[in-house]
């Protein structure tokens, strides 16, 4: 299938989350995503479980649809093959510490005078440039500096980090962001660029209102759990069976859903005449709700409130999210076949376009560590003498089973 991004090559030489993601996302897009990883091991998440039989799952969730060549970075021949891959690439991507790649004579300078039009992308934690530029790059440490782990979790718990390394992810999905930006101004002016994203910058991008409250009216946000920040009521209700998640968003449905509950007197009553007293007392609000809705299960409160016009939903485990019969319709979850390990699903591209078929953007499988070196190699112009050589010198390393 001819893809959105088919004829731009990759060379991608990040590790662990953020960069894997966003250049997962090329890759499911239809660029050439060539992975290089340093031999003898290969990209540390490789080693990080839980293993299917032997198998990273954490690999196999940001490093499909790629081709994996393995060389010795620390050897003069095999920087020497880095160094001409990166020579022919449209883009480069990087998230090593602030600065090794000047060091390496890969900085975007350097790169920019043997191919004017590369895209040179960089991911760090911080910036390059601050006090924080050296800090190390962990999802954790970059979600509390954010600001965005004291907005969430429960009064009562405190600050709580989101479930995934939603910083990874942010600081990965708005690199891939820049770089089609930079792709599209190519096209226009014949030059490549520098990209910078960072785990700090996604995550403080992401605070949205909550940002905004303290920039205009100086409001530090607490963290108020399940609840909405500024609607209510708004958020997880407990039913006869347990929680739920209602959304009456706006002033007719929260008379509407008053209404279904029995509690319309409650529309009268000065603590809750509109959405600021209601944000005040959401506590007293929360337990008029729970008693009232403590006489029906989930599922009957789920299709009762759907059917009166007001947003509600299950709290799905991840298992029942990934096999819910609408995740399936919307074909999020797809299956490749691998050697040792036969039909694996994967979380699909979650973005719909005409020129990728729903449930068809995962067309290739991760890569063994050094699959197709030989290959990457050939395609860049080494002849075979050339890479039986590196081979031979353990500059570079061929999987053969």
């Amino acid at each position: 299938m001819d893809r959105p991004l088919s004829g731009l090559k990759v060379v991608d030489l990040t590790r662990a989350l953020a960069g894997p993601y966003g250049t997962m996302a090329l890759a499911d897009l239809g660029a050439d995503v060539i992975k290089v990883e340093p031999t003898p091991k290969g990209d540390m998440s490789r080693d990080w479980g839980p293993f299917d039989r032997d198998t990273s799952t954490y690999y196999l969730s940001t490093n499909r649809n790629k081709r994996c060549v393995a060389l010795d970075f620390r050897s003069q021949e095999g920087m020497a093959v880095l160094k001409k891959l990166v020579q022919h690439a449209d883009i480069v991507v990087e998230n090593f510490k602030v600065g090794t790649m000047k060091s390496m004579g890969l900085d975007y300078e350097q790169l920019a005078k043997d191919n004017p039009r590369v895209i040179l992308a960089s991911v760090s934690a911080f910036g390059d440039v601050g006090p924080a530029k050296d800090w190390p790059g962990f999802d954790q440490i970059a979600q509390g500096y954010s600001g965005l782990m004291s907005i969430t979790g429960m009064p009562e718990t405190g600050p709580t980090r989101v479930g995934v390394a939603i910083g990874d992810m942010i600081a990965g999905m708005w690199m891939t962001i820049g770089v089609l930006s930079a792709v599209i101004e190519r096209q226009r002016t014949g030059r490549g660029q520098h990209v910078q994203a960072s785990l700090l910058s996604g995550l403080v991008g992401l605070l949205s209102v909550q940002g905004q409250r303290y920039l205009s009216i100086n409001e530090v946000p607490q963290p108020v759990g399940n609840a909405h920040p500024v609607i209510s009521p708004y958020g997880s209700f407990m039913a006869s069976d347990g929680p739920i998640n209602l959304a009456p968003a706006t002033t007719a449905m929260w008379e509407k859903i008053c209404e279904v509950l029995g509690l319309s007197h409650l529309v009268k009553d000065e603590r809750f005449l509109n959405n600021a007293d209601r944000v005040r007392n959401r506590q007293v609000l929360q337990e008029e709700f729970e008693r009232a809705m403590s006489q029906k299960t989930r599922t009957e409160w789920t299709e009762i409130m759907l059917a009166n016009g007001i947003p509600a939903g299950p709290i799905n485990s991840v298992a029942d999210a990934l096999n819910d019969a609408q995740v399936a319709a919307i074909k999020l979850v797809e299956t490749v076949q691998y050697p040792h390990l036969g039909e694996v699903k994967h979380v699909g591209l979650p973005v719909n376009m005409g020129s990728i078929e729903p449930g068809q953007s995962v067309y290739a499988r991760a890569p063994d560590f050094g699959e197709h070196t030989a290959e990457v190699l050939q395609q860049f112009g080494w002849d075979q003498a050339s890479i039986d050589a590196l081979l031979a010198s353990q500059a570079i390393y061929q999987r053969t089973s």
